[in-house]
């Protein structure tokens, strides 16, 4: 027990450090983020950088002032240009005017819908005249007012640049040549359609159509920008893009490691979670880990976001609460996803959420409900559930619809197979069999039109059985009886005339030989009767079966040695005792033996089993045919069937089917069976138990 409890608690020492480990991981993966973010923007792309100039940094040095400088240059010009209305675009003044048109002047009296829509816009100029005129006055405003704070920016900027038109310029120092820029170590010519890079490095640099694009939405023609940059902010850039690119690339390593460390304990994790030891088989659950699985995964995706926003917002450069934060936001995130990955292993991952918990009793709600009641209720529930399931799943309507046409389409033509099932039936056929699936109403009537006419089908079987086997039995009776009658007549008639006392005593033997027979026939005829009416008095005993027939056979042992016939008796070491009539079991198994004896091969062994099967005691008598059994197991069983169908035997035909009839009147079961010439009789009885004795 000791030992037990301490692999356990190291199991979960070990589960609990890796746990730790996993979180630690994810805390310095953010950790290094957040050092990237301080120092370098965030920018990781350093990593991969050669050079400065190719660096997304330099790009960035240029790109807002180029964008200032476009908009000037393209736009806004000077204020005179502002103030004259010609920095408004016809594109936005269209936009001014369409606002104006459709949002109020539609909507007014002076709006005249007779007229085309062109002829009220010119409706609209007129008397929106001092509205238009407003409108275009603040325009101008808003322009005036970003061209003051483009204009102010451009001081801010320390690379040195010139802008010009050809009328409007735009500098931030004396230099106004292109040969002046060009004595700077690195600089940007735009001259008209004309581009020019320095250092050439520039020229490989992915990010440079950030500030290509900018120049294609001007008019080139007399249009040209210089921008150089002077060699002590060169430098300065250069430092601090190196020490960037230096933390960007330590930091990228440590999250590589922080990531590949993280992923083999989440790996470990997701092996052993909900198990006591690597390898335990069996999920425990703990009751806090009860929670539905929509719910933990609605909890998943709020604690990102939610993660995000705090660090990005409210605690944008604080990077001791920042790591406290992700240290809480990673247990519990991670803590939600092994729970999530113990269900999936569990395979409960969708049968453990409240959605399906919801839908399921509710469905086998209805289901019980639906099962339980008639039609009534079924078709009640019916009309008022598919309006509620509509009105829940509006939002799927077509489906739902979909569904419902199909369930309908479906039961209409399960009504249909079973309206032309029973026209078939109705004709006659009885071989027809009604196909419809499902658990339904139409299923167990389906079910219920089959069985009745399987029923019919017996009874009709059954009669023309009884029909074949009552002409049988007069055909027999009459061919077995008239046979040792007419020889009877015939000797009398010659016993009459005959004066040879010799003769006459021969005559006479005949006589009570065919007498004899007839008595006999007429005996097997009668106890048959008696036994397939069950009108034969039944006394129940115990009976030691294997002395019964071992004591049976000893009394017939002159027929068994005058046929040539080898008996082999098996039976286990133990008494069996069976509940039978001694007398009625006897005169079954005597007729058995009398049919063996009669149509069994001369010289052949009889083979006499007795087995002991739980509550049954088996006994089975298997011999060769003497002739060809041609006809099968069923038909031997019927009166005056034998085995010789020439009827040259001296058989009455009755015995299988007394000894059957008699074996079936002490609750035992008999059949036989036939292999080619192979004969085998099984007898099925209860076994001796106190209380199944009847007197």
């Amino acid at each position: 027990m000791d030992t037990k409890w301490k692999s356990y608690s190291h199991s979960i020492l070990t589960k609990i450090i890796v746990f730790i480990i996993a979180i630690l991981c994810v805390t310095g993966m953010v950790q290094a983020f957040v050092e990237v973010e301080i120092v370098n923007d965030g920018n990781f792309g350093s990593v991969t950088e050669d050079h400065y100039f190719e660096s997304e940094a330099y790009v960035q040095e240029s790109q807002y002032l180029i964008s200032d400088l476009t908009r000037l240059l393209g736009k806004y010009k000077s204020e005179e240009h502002i103030l004259d209305g010609k920095s408004i675009s016809e594109d936005e003044w269209e936009e001014v005017e369409n606002n104006l048109f459709y949002s109020e002047f539609q909507h007014s009296e002076s709006y005249q819908h007779e007229l085309s829509e062109k002829k009220n816009f010119e409706i609209f100029k007129e008397e929106y005249k001092n509205e238009l005129t407003q409108a275009k006055e603040q325009r101008i405003k808003e322009d005036l007012k970003e061209f003051h704070v483009l204009v102010q920016n451009l001081e801010k900027y320390e690379p040195l640049f010139y802008a010009s038109d050809g009328t409007h310029e735009f500098a931030n120092s004396t230099k106004t040549k292109k040969e002046q820029f060009e004595t700077s170590p690195a600089y940007l010519i735009f001259e008209e359609y004309k581009r020019e890079f320095y250092p050439k490095e520039t020229e490989e640099n992915e990010h440079l159509h950030w500030i290509t694009e900018q120049m294609d939405g001007l008019d080139l023609e007399n249009t040209v920008i210089f921008v150089a940059f002077p060699e002590v902010f060169l430098n300065q850039k250069m430092e601090e893009w190196q020490a960037g690119k230096a933390i960007a690339t330590t930091n990228l390593y440590q999250i590589l490691r922080y990531f590949a460390g993280f992923i083999l304990s989440f790996i470990y994790l997701v092996i052993v979670v909900g198990r006591k030891s690597f390898h335990d088989q069996e999920l425990h659950f703990r009751p806090v880990e009860k929670l539905y699985n929509d719910i933990n995964l609605a909890l998943c995706m709020l604690l990102f976001p939610l993660w995000i926003v705090l660090i990005d917002d409210v605690f944008e450069g604080m990077t001791a609460i920042i790591l406290a934060f992700t240290l809480l936001f990673a247990t519990l995130e991670l803590t939600l996803i092994l729970i999530l990955v113990k269900h999936i292993k569990n395979r409960t991952l969708i049968k453990h959420t409240l959605i399906f918990t919801l839908i399921y009793k509710f469905v086998k709600f209805i289901g019980e409900v639906y099962k339980s009641g008639n039609v009534a209720v079924k078709t009640v529930l019916i009309v008022i559930g598919y309006p509620v399931l509509i009105a829940l799943t509006f939002f799927m309507f077509p489906i739902t619809v979909g569904i419902a046409a199909w369930f309908a389409f479906k039961k209409v033509k399960a009504f249909q197979n079973i309206q032309e099932g029973i026209e078939i039936i109705k004709e006659g056929n009885l071989h027809h069999r009604i196909e419809v699936g499902g658990n339904g109403e139409f299923a167990k009537l389906s079910a219920n039109v089959n069985s009745i006419t399987d029923g019919l089908k017996k009874a009709v079987d059954s009669e023309l059985k009884s029909e074949r086997l009552k002409t049988e039995l007069i055909t027999n009776v009459s061919h077995d009886i008239r046979n040792p009658l007419t020889s009877i007549i015939t000797y009398v008639d010659l016993l009459k005339n005959e004066k040879d006392q010799t003769k006459t005593g021969e005559y006479i033997e005949v006589l009570d030989q065919k007498a004899q027979r007839l008595k006999l026939l007429t005996d097997d005829l009668f106890e048959a009767s008696k036994a397939s009416s069950g009108n034969i008095p039944v006394s129940l005993e115990k009976i030691a079966i294997v002395s019964l027939i071992t004591q049976g056979l000893g009394e017939l042992n002159d027929k068994i040695e005058a046929n040539g016939l080898e008996i082999r008796l098996n039976h286990p070491q133990e008494k069996v005792y069976v509940t039978a009539d001694g007398k009625l079991l006897w005169r079954s198994i005597e007729n058995l033996l009398s049919n063996i004896f009669k149509y069994a091969l001369k010289r052949s062994r009889v083979y006499i089993d007795i087995e002991d099967v739980g509550n049954e005691v088996r006994i089975s008598f298997k011999n060769i045919s003497a002739y060809e059994l041609n006809i099968s197991a069923d038909e031997l069983m019927e009166r005056f069937k034998r085995g010789d169908e020439s009827r040259n035997s001296q058989g009455s035909g009755l015995g299988i089917s007394i000894a059957k009839n008699l074996i079936e009147i002490q609750k035992g079961q008999f059949n036989i069976h036939v292999d080619g010439d192979l004969f085998k009789a099984i007898i099925h009885l209860p076994k001796h138990i106190n209380s199944n004795l009847k007197n």
